[in-house]
């Protein structure tokens, strides 16, 4: 599907990712994502990686695990809405998430295959929905959800935190 999700398919908080994402077919978004992150990432030493720019923030690894997970709850909302079993979603506790993950004591490398496993099943996923699948819509915290929305979503958070990661943690 190659046009971005109206606003009613998302909630307001979306749009600060949405916005994010460019124009274009939107897993071939995510595969040249993919394609990027790895290649920013994967040189990276194991003191770039534990690297916090301040007291109380994640480390790099630690937001890469977070986009992960992040993508693994979002693909969960795609999977439903796709296939009609259209229901309430609720949102999550990021830090609780951070917390309790294995990544901040995972090599980097791990933390990057764990990535990889997680876009390459939302991108199948993803290129496998017909048109009508990715209008489907749910509901999440009160507002309508489509899949082609929750898709966006996972491209326009992944931007986010790239974004954050180039300019705090890799100058």
């Amino acid at each position: 599907m190659n046009t971005r999700p109206n606003a009613n398919e998302y909630l307001p908080l979306g749009e600060k990712y949405v916005s994010l994402v460019p124009e274009g077919h939107i897993a071939e978004i995510l595969q040249r994502q993919y394609d990027e992150t790895l290649r920013s990432l994967s040189d990276l030493t194991e003191e770039q990686a534990n690297f916090r720019y301040a007291e109380g923030k994640w480390s790099l690894k630690q937001v890469v695990g977070h986009i992960a997970d992040v993508e693994r709850l979002w693909s969960y909302r795609i999977l439903y809405i796709a296939r009609g079993d259209a229901r309430e979603f609720s949102g999550y506790e990021r830090e609780v998430f951070v917390q309790n993950s294995p990544f901040g004591q995972l090599p980097l490398r791990e933390a990057l295959k764990d990535y990889a496993a997680v876009r390459q099943s939302t991108i199948t996923l993803v290129a496998s929905l017909t048109e009508e699948a990715l209008l489907r819509q749910g509901t999440f915290n009160n507002y309508p959800l489509s899949a082609r929305a929750a898709a966006y979503v996972i491209a326009g958070h992944e931007l986010h935190h790239m974004n954050i990661l180039r300019d705090k943690y890799l100058t």
